[in-house]
């Protein structure tokens, strides 16, 4: 089992997700749903459909579909260690190295979600996500 803490940070239409082990960015689409005539609510909705989405993908094994969360565009970067890789390319390739059948990918979750709006085109989101695999 691989357990750690889940940051996401929007700004400026970038969804960042941050852990000790991982950094991910989600695309802008999350912002684009964001209900205009609410007077700036938080985007809390848009970014739990989003990890929703990457959570069911993953556990479909599908990581093509967990990918279109993120920004699809060298601003994307996946901290693992002390390897840092840039680009969404880059990224789904490693997924798709690291993770190459479905045992290996186990059953994700993300858990203790706790969304926070910080301006008008930013949040913070913080929790935990969970990794499960049959042989651990």
């Amino acid at each position: 089992m691989v357990a750690n803490l889940l940051i996401v940070r929007i700004v400026g239409g970038q969804m960042k997700a941050l852990s000790l082990a991982l950094v991910l960015v989600l695309g802008a689409e999350i912002l684009e749903g964001a209900d205009e005539n609410s007077g700036g609510a938080p985007f809390i909705s848009e970014i739990r459909a989003v990890l929703r989405a990457q959570q069911e993908a993953w556990n479909r094994g599908d990581i093509d579909s967990f990918m279109n969360g993120y920004a699809h565009d060298e601003t994307t970067l996946f901290v693992s260690g002390d390897e840092v890789g840039r680009g969404w390319q880059t990224v789904r390739d490693r997924y798709r190295s690291k993770y190459n059948d479905r045992a290996k990918m186990g059953t994700l979750t993300f858990s203790d979600l706790e969304i926070e709006q910080l301006g008008p085109d930013s949040a913070l989101a913080l929790g935990h996500w969970e990794l499960k695999r049959a042989s651990e």
